[in-house]
């Protein structure tokens, strides 16, 4: 609630009579400072940054001391208050009504704050007012309707707003820039907007709206930027858009628009910024498009664009940035594109472009980001594409480009991500090529280079992923790289020969290490135990002899271990198994001999990883020969087991009959110091282990966990019991006066799921409140991946499924679980995930709509702000694309992506699991690298822009299962279309 100021607590009548007694002496200066002290007492400031409306230097009782306020201008003239500008100031609480009645304001700002509430409905009465500024609150209902004649700019945008554009907002003749983006609104535009002659900025984006552009916009020829990006308009772009004249800013990004580009945008001379992607738009581009020598920027990727890029790509000479990528363009690359003096960033990738790329590119540009993958592209690599010295993205992967990679690519020294792989590339990198000083990600994979590369200087000090394999390297390898952050290093299916480096322990970074296809020989090191973020060793089908380390039982998150087809001898070391990340280990066809361990990834190993050996196992299971004493010790194992069955088969019975007994929760009413509280026990165990004293006592600064909108968590502790729980409080107290709301509450209590927090009760008093929550040991989502093979990680994104599932299908009322992200998702030592659900005001079920902001929230949430099902299917997806890249939805570092799923449909396209998988999990899936191939391709359905495209709960279930049983083609499947 806000907090008043002093003038604020002056009886209201003394306050009435003041402000009359002073109006009829005729100074309206006193209705000023009269009604900014109302507005002061509506609001909460927690900066202070108001402190002097209170506190002014002048006299209260003075007609000007308020000029002087924090954010106050007057006009020197009649000092009447002409501007208030609080943009940034933190304040919240409702808008009141008063700053509106001020009869000389001209400004009014208060953008970049927490205001809530609706409106005032009079906020257009005040004939004076020019500039007013709501934008970036938490405004919600409608915008209200009214004009005024002068008013020049209105920036609503960013809040809540629902509802339609007002008919008449046509009426606001003199407003020279209007925002309406990021809201809620729905309906058509009004094709009113045209009368609006000085219209310079029309800004409607990221809204709900529908329908047709209004050919009528084609009259507002004072129009410099038009933005109506990220809502769901169809029909065809308006030939008469290309009516003008003074647009520079076209964006229609992200809607349903078909049809052709209309060729009369060429018309649009000084046009710089065209930004057509995302829709449905078929054809070729019309020739007068490239008649705009103006243009710096051209985007239409994303689309269904055919034809070929014609050679008057020439005339636009003033083109920065072109992206026509994910289309089905055909033909050549124009030559006419490296006579672009300021071309920067190039992006044609996935389409079916063919013939060479064009010889002089970037010999005149200034290129810095040149991506043609994924196409027919052939002939060599030219010599000229780092002619700026500023080229730091080279992307031409999955192509058949010929030859040797160009000598000039040595000299390039900003070069920092080069993608070379799946060519037909040969000859041997050339000199200079690994002394690359900025290069972080290299990858020339499955190509035909050749050479002994460890003969060579490696100076590379930002070197993460260096990917060389399946190439026709030999010779000894590297010693080193010159790097301290090197995290990848594949070097396999090549001809290497030589010994293993012992200075690859020195690597401390490194978490993938892939040697095998190659001819090493010798020992393997007892050095790369030193490597304690390694994650995946694979050293397989070479000629390795020797005795397996010891020391590797060392490398704490070692997950997935491949030492087969070698000649490794001697015996397995006992303190392998001891390894308890160790999930997938094949040990087949060397030497070995002895027992198998007993313990950690050993016991359920499958017979084929240890085969070709002279071992022995106490588990029949593995295909071995028993070992002594095996026989009695597997049919203890069956009886154990049975026996567990049955204690288990007995437990759940139980529970069942005692959920079915348990009676409808009836709060008990506690007296403390600070009055009456209500305990609604959900659990029937809680009254008797946490008191109300505990939950006042846990409500401290030192037990916070974090702070939200939503209100204050903190990790509570039962002092009698030595119970931990965790608790939330209740922000809006008032809400529980609505019967809905107490509903939900109730029905949240009832549930119950092994992936489920579990709320245990409710306290409420008149004026605060907590939920209590039960402790859950184990860490959030983000920091458990860390280390975990795709296996485990897979458990994780079974129970996460599961709990969807039962709050999709299983309960009724069906619940929405609003807020799916890491930090909400616990995860135990056993990989089991349990969903912290969240509250009304946030908890969503089909009755309620729900308002949240995180990178984990549909698209359509994000404009709407309201929750459905899908929604969820939409994060979930997300977190999966999170487990099985590493990459989360808030990584800086996805290229030229705009979000992480542009990013993993662009890598998915590759085709190549190395391209996109978190290397912690590489090698590690049960059945195979298709295994994370199809669950990819799952994430990928479940974050389809349509919500109707997505699956449903259940059959993201059943398909994630079968995946990690091996025996699904997600692929196949006919959930709907990707786009």
């Amino acid at each position: 609630m806000a907090k008043n100021s002093a003038i604020s607590m002056l009886p209201v009548l003394s306050l009435v009579l003041l402000l009359s007694s002073r109006a009829s002496e005729g100074s309206d200066e006193y209705v000023d400072r009269g009604l900014l002290s109302s507005f002061r007492a509506s609001i909460d400031d927690p900066l202070r940054s108001l402190s002097n409306w209170v506190n002014s230097s002048a006299s209260p009782y003075s007609s000007t001391g308020f000029c002087k306020w924090s954010g106050v201008t007057c006009d020197n003239s009649s000092s009447h208050v002409a501007k208030i500008e609080l943009s940034g100031k933190n304040i919240s609480g409702k808008i009141e009504a008063s700053i509106f009645q001020m009869g000389y304001i001209q400004e009014i700002d208060l953008s970049d704050n927490k205001l809530s509430g609706e409106i005032p409905r009079n906020v257009f009465s005040c004939s004076s007012l020019r500039r007013l500024n709501l934008s970036n609150n938490n405004l919600t209902g409608p915008i209200p309707s009214g004009s005024i004649a002068h008013l020049e700019t209105l920036d609503l945008s960013n809040n809540m707003l629902s509802g339609k554009i007002p008919e008449d907002i046509g009426l606001f003749f003199s407003l020279e820039f209007l925002d309406l983006g990021g809201n809620v609104l729905t309906g058509r535009i009004p094709s009113g907007i045209s009368n609006i002659s000085f219209l310079g900025v029309l800004t409607l984006a990221s809204n709900q709206l529908v329908g047709e552009i209004p050919r009528e916009l084609g009259q507002l020829k004072s129009l410099k930027w038009m933005y109506l990006g990220y809502n769901n308009l169809s029909g065809q772009i308006p030939s008469e858009i290309g009516d003008l004249s003074s647009l520079k800013h076209l964006d229609l990004v992200t809607n349903n628009l078909t049809g052709p580009i209309p060729p009369s945008l060429g018309n649009l001379s000084v046009l710089e910024y065209l930004f057509l992607y995302r829709n449905e738009l078929t054809g070729p581009i019309p020739r007068p498009i490239f008649g705009l020598q103006k243009l710096i920027s051209l985007d239409l990727s994303q689309n269904s664009l055919s034809g070929e890029i014609p050679e008057l790509i020439s005339h636009m000479q003033s083109l920065e940035i072109l992206h026509l990528f994910s289309n089905n363009f055909t033909g050549k690359i124009p030559n006419a594109l490296s006579s672009l003096p300021k071309l920067q960033v190039l992006q044609l990738w996935s389409n079916g472009l063919s013939g060479p790329i064009p010889e002089g590119l970037g010999k005149q540009n200034n290129l810095s980001v040149l991506d043609l993958s994924t196409n027919y592209l052939t002939g060599m690599i030219p010599e000229s594409l780092c002619g700026s010295g500023s080229l730091f993205k080279l992307i031409l992967f999955s192509n058949s480009l010929e030859g040797e990679i160009p000598m000039s690519l040595s000299s390039c020294k900003s070069l920092r991500r080069v993608r070379l792989q799946n060519n037909r590339l040969n000859g041997e990198l050339p000199t200079g090529f690994t002394r690359l000083p900025l290069v972080y990600y290299l990858d020339v994979s499955s190509n035909k280079l050749s050479g002994k590369i460890g003969e060579q200087r490696w100076d590379m000090p930002s070197l993460q992923m260096l990917n060389l394999a399946r190439n026709g390297f030999s010779g000894n390898l590297p010693e080193g790289f010159g790097s301290e952050n090197l995290e990848n290093l594949d070097l396999s299916e090549n001809g290497f020969s030589g010994t293993i480096p012992r200075s690859y322990g020195t690597i401390s970074e490194l978490m993938q290490l892939k040697l095998n296809d190659n001819k090493l020989l010798g020992n393997i090191p007892a050095q790369l135990s030193s490597c304690k973020k390694l994650v995946t060793l694979d050293l397989s089908s070479n000629q390795l002899g020797g005795p397996i380390p010891a020391s590797i039982s060392d490398m704490l998150v070692l997950g997935n271990l491949d030492l087969s087809d070698n000649k490794l001898s001697g015996e397995i070391p006992s303190n392998l198994g001891n390894v308890q990340s160790l999930v997938q280990v094949n040990i087949s066809h060397n030497r070995l001999h002895g027992s198998l361990p007993p313990t950690g990834a050993f016991l359920a190993i499958n017979a084929s990883a240890v085969a070709g050996n002279d071992l022995c196992s106490k588990d029949v299971a593995t295909g071995l020969p028993p070992c002594k004493g095996a026989k009695g010790s597997a049919r203890w194992f069956l009886v154990v087991c049975s026996l567990a069955a049955l204690m288990a088969t007995a437990l759940s019975a139980f529970a069942f009959l005692a959920i079915r007994q348990r009676r409808r929760f009836v709060p008990k009413r506690v007296e403390s110091q600070d009055g009456a509280w209500e305990m609604h026990c959900f659990d029937p165990d809680l009254p008797r282990s946490i008191t109300l004293d505990d939950v006042l006592n846990s409500a401290k600064e030192e037990n916070i966990i974090s702070r939200g909108k939503a209100g204050i968590s903190y990790q509570g502790r039962s002092i009698t019991k030595d119970i931990k729980f965790f608790m939330k409080e209740v922000n809006d107290i008032d809400m529980f006066d609505s019967p809905s709301l107490k509903s939900e509450v109730l029905e949240l209590g009832k549930l119950k799921h092994p992936n489920i927090v579990k709320l245990m009760g409710l306290c409420v008093s008149h004026k605060n409140g907590f939920f209590i929550f039960e402790h859950v040991d184990g860490k959030s989502l983000s920091e458990a991946l860390r280390g975990l093979s795709w296996e485990r990680r897979g458990k994780i994104a079974i129970g996460v499924a599961k709990a969807l599932r039962f709050l999709h299908r299983d309960r009724s009322p069906r619940f929405v679980v609003s807020d799916l992200r890491p930090e909400k998702i616990m995860v135990d030592e056993k990989d089991e995930p349990r969903l912290r659900l969240s509250y009304p005001g946030v908890l969503c079920t089909d009755k309620y709509k729900c308002f949240i902001s995180s990178v984990y929230v549909a698209p359509e949430a994000g404009e709407t702000k309201e929750i459905t099902e899908k929604s969820d299917i939409y994060a979930f997806g997300l977190l999966l694309v999170e487990m099985l890249t590493g990459k989360s939805p808030a990584d800086a570092e996805l290229g030229v992506h705009d979000s992480i799923v542009d990013w993993a449909r662009y890598c998915y396209s590759d085709c190549h699991l190395d391209a996109w998988a978190d290397p912690a999990i590489r090698g590690t899936a049960s059945h195979g690298p298709n295994e994370m191939v199809e669950a990819m391709n799952l994430a990928l359905h479940c974050t389809a822009s349509d919500p109707s495209a997505r699956p449903c709960a259940s059959d993201v279930y059943r398909t994630l299962a079968s995946v990690l049983r091996g025996s699904s083609c997600v692929s196949a499947l006919k959930f709907s279309s990707l786009a």
